[in-house]
């Protein structure tokens, strides 16, 4: 999307996944917030589950070179329907925070209920709310389709308007 300016501090919001994992590039400079860059890793269903984690670990280093940022900001496993999963994504996160710490970038964790109460004013808001908060946040046109691409950028929102300061 557009290369960030000089003294500005770059975010990276990851909302981790098993299958799916959003990210969301940030541009904070002084109070001004821009998306520079976004996206979903995907990994195919056919790998197994190693090389899944793997393909994870690869992405976001890719992701993490090209956009450079300084910090990752990932939404914390909250609630879980289904144990199997929440296992799998439990051991994603355990990839991504890994990986954001080999490339020397100070990691910051959300709840949920940060990520709302930050957005929206309230713990317990809708997701459609959140999304339409990013919208208007980062002054988008229209709202981000993925919902996991979405969910990334309002943590890295999160992360901009309470513990990461220039």
């Amino acid at each position: 999307m557009d290369t960030p300016k000089t003294g500005a501090q770059i975010i990276l919001g990851i909302d981790p996944g098993y299958a799916i994992t959003g990210w969301a590039v940030l541009e904070k400079n002084n109070q001004n917030l821009k998306l520079l860059n976004c996206g979903a890793i995907m990994s195919h269903k056919s790998l197994v589950h190693a090389e899944r984690l793997n393909y994870l670990n690869q992405e976001l280093m890719r992701i993490i070179k090209k956009n450079q940022p300084q910090i990752m900001a990932v939404e914390e496993l909250f609630f879980f329907k289904n144990l199997k999963t929440a296992l799998k994504v439990a051991e994603a996160r355990g990839v991504i925070l890994m990986t954001g710490l080999k490339n020397n970038l100070e990691v910051r964790e959300f709840t949920p209920l940060q990520i709302k109460q930050a957005l929206v004013g309230y713990g317990r808001a809708e997701k459609k709310q959140v999304q339409q908060m990013v919208k208007i946040i980062l002054n988008l046109k229209e709202k981000i389709k993925l919902d996991d691409v979405a969910d990334a950028a309002a943590v890295a929102i999160t992360c901009a308007n309470t513990t990461c300061q220039i």
